[in-house]
């Protein structure tokens, strides 16, 4: 638990000391946020706005993970250095595509072959490595099964495994970037998501097996340090989230989504709670759909579902204020979390 909080206040102090900082310094070097003609009018006037700053809570996740385990003298493990390598690679490939994108002045950045590219490498990595690295007690931080409040059915196989972790790896990452299209959209339902896996960490260790072999224990490796890595960016996001609240002073960018999807569906694959994800990151997954409506829907048909998607654009043509569609959007989310929290807990209750 000392590790918890450690984590979680030196990321916190770290993202809000260091936002403004970055401010300053992209604003400096002239890297302002580019707006997509072809979006709502009225986020024109957004252009400008200083962007990657995601870097910010990158790196105070990180310094807030060696913080904590420099000041309690426990050693880093490999759950949480896989995690934290998916959420670091996967924010180096939206951090070159945020670059491209204000260094040549346009709102393209990576063409979608290279950035799947570069997702690709990284999610390999990192699904292999979760195969491997076994502890004292031959548990790896993954195996190759599909799972959802824990592993469930039988192997799948180690390919297949990384072609489906593949799968999860680049639909979150790029449902996050989705959501991220208002000020603190997708900030917000993460740091609910991150706040969740505090707790299911927690509570796979107080129920793991390597203590005690009940009918219920969870056999997931290194479940504390898998809780400490969603501190950490928890409290990275807290402090991001107090400057880029609307009407926010800085944009998290491509660096910022894709290392939060990659943080995300790293902690799920590793907590063996892979499915479950879909139903806390409900509002995600939601914004996703909308888009895959609508342009189903116009192939199909040559008409649009909605007004314009993500969902959220279609609330702002409606004439919905960005912060009552932040605000709302955020209870959403926050009823997801919830259902997700009580279906994970829901096997622990009485069965008569």
């Amino acid at each position: 638990m000392t590790n918890i909080i450690i984590a979680a206040g030196v990321a916190l102090l770290f993202g809000m000391v260091g936002t403004p900082v970055w401010i300053r310094i992209v604003n400096r070097l002239g890297y302002g946020q580019m707006i997509r003609q072809e979006g709502p009018e009225a986020h024109l006037k957004k252009r400008g706005t200083p962007t990657m700053g995601g870097t910010v809570f990158v790196l105070g996740s990180l310094v807030g993970y060696g913080a904590a385990h420099l000041l309690t003298g426990t050693s880093p493990t490999v759950s949480g250095g896989l995690v934290l390598f998916l959420m670091t690679g996967l924010g180096a490939v939206g951090f070159v595509d945020d670059y491209i994108k204000v260094f040549k002045q346009r709102s393209l950045g990576l063409r979608s072959g290279a950035k799947m590219i570069g997702i690709i490498l990284v999610g390999v990595v990192f699904a292999v490595g979760s195969l491997n690295f076994p502890n004292h007690l031959d548990v790896t931080p993954a195996d190759a099964h599909l799972s959802f409040l824990r592993d469930f059915g039988p192997a799948i196989g180690a390919i297949p495994f990384v072609i489906w972790a593949l799968l999860l790896i680049a639909a979150t990452s790029n449902g996050v970037n989705l959501t991220d299209g208002l000020d603190g959209l997708a900030a917000g339902p993460c740091a609910m998501v991150l706040a969740a896996y505090v707790l299911i960490g927690n509570w796979q260790l107080r129920n793991s097996c390597e203590f005690a072999l009940a009918p219920n224990c969870y056999n997931v490796r290194d479940p504390l340090d898998l809780a400490v890595v969603a501190a950490a960016v928890l409290g990275g996001v807290f402090g991001f989230l107090w400057w880029n609240a609307p009407p926010a002073k800085v944009f998290m960018g491509d660096t910022g989504s894709l290392a939060l999807g990659g943080v995300l569906v790293g902690l799920a694959i590793l907590t063996r709670t892979q499915f479950l994800l879909g139903v806390l990151c409900g509002l995600i997954v939601m914004i996703t759909l909308s888009v895959i409506i609508q342009v189903g829907g116009f192939k199909m048909t040559k008409k649009r579902v909605f007004k314009m998607a993500p969902l959220q654009h279609h609330f702002e043509l409606s004439g919905w204020a960005e912060t009552t569609i932040v605000v709302r959007f955020w209870l959403m989310s926050a009823l997801f979390t919830a259902i997700g929290l009580g279906l994970f807990y829901l096997e622990w209750m009485p069965k008569k």
